[in-house]
């Protein structure tokens, strides 16, 4: 990562919130208890959220669950409307335009070519009763291509990367382990060479072993194609592994960020320090 090179996506100012919010909740006297409103139930997910992702670099996002994480993902992949705030990717229309400002239709050519997303639940983000090519195929028609054997190379060569055995390749993923269907994912994800990848939460769930297997195969690959990765997770241990910077989430807002070394060696908030003493 150059540290004069400029951010490939900066997002200035998100909001998100559920609920309509009233005179109790907004406004600069908010009170709120935590990120809900008692008085007409608003829910605050994301509350201001600004930061840059730098090309080739891993920003790990960590915080407990509820604390606006998972929404800023859906957010930044179109999964939810955000209620207010900026995006900006500097591949797309050099940087200059609003990504949430976008149409529909710009929305899907973004999401298709220029991310990539990996679910904590693969049923989200795979078709479980399709091949696991097929799923690859899928990504990759909805980015325009047409030449069937050119998909099946593409599908094939990542699989494979991924460690999903060849012979297994047309069989579904509901046949398939969790850290396989996770894997799956990951190729899907990356199959129209994204600039961006979001994970979340990628793994949950999987057995330990699993887990650092999928790790090993996220930093490889994060290596090896200098992807811009956002991680999102509650395991300190998993930012520690891959993240080069860390923000830390509380209540849908973030409360500190900083590089990741800094950060776990030198909690500043009161709630990073909890989280890394939780961890040794």
């Amino acid at each position: 990562m150059g540290e004069f090179s400029a951010p490939i996506l900066r997002v200035n100012k998100l909001n998100k919130q559920f609920g309509a919010g009233c005179s109790h909740c907004s406004g600069k006297h908010r009170q709120l208890d935590k990120n809900y409103c008692p008085v007409c139930a608003t829910v605050y997910s994301c509350q201001d959220i600004s930061f840059d992702l730098y090309p080739g670099e891993v920003l790990g996002i960590v915080g407990e669950s509820g604390s606006g994480k998972s929404t800023l993902m859906r957010c930044l992949y179109f999964d939810q409307e955000v209620t207010e705030g900026e995006a900006y990717l500097t591949p797309y229309k050099d940087g200059s335009s609003n990504l949430f400002q976008e149409s529909s239709q710009q929305k899907r050519f973004i999401r298709n070519h220029l991310m990539g997303k990996v679910y904590q639940n693969p049923v989200m983000g795979l078709r479980m009763d399709f091949s696991s090519i097929g799923n690859i195929a899928e990504k990759m028609i909805a980015a325009g291509s047409r030449n069937v054997a050119a998909m099946e190379l593409r599908g094939s060569e990542l699989l494979e990367r991924v460690h999903i055995p060849v012979y297994r390749m047309k069989e579904a993923p509901k046949n398939f382990s969790g850290g396989m269907q996770q894997r799956v994912q990951i190729a899907k994800a990356m199959s129209n060479n994204p600039p961006i990848l979001l994970l979340d939460e990628v793994t949950t769930g999987l057995d330990l072993s699993v887990q650092a297997n999928v790790l090993d195969l996220i930093k490889h690959l994060q290596r090896e194609l200098n992807i811009s990765i956002l991680l999102v997770s509650h395991d300190l241990g998993v930012i520690r592994m891959l993240a080069d910077r860390t923000m830390v989430m509380l209540d849908g807002q973030v409360v500190e960020q900083g590089l990741t070394d800094q950060i776990l060696e030198d909690p500043q908030h009161a709630y990073t320090q909890q989280l890394v003493h939780s961890m040794l």
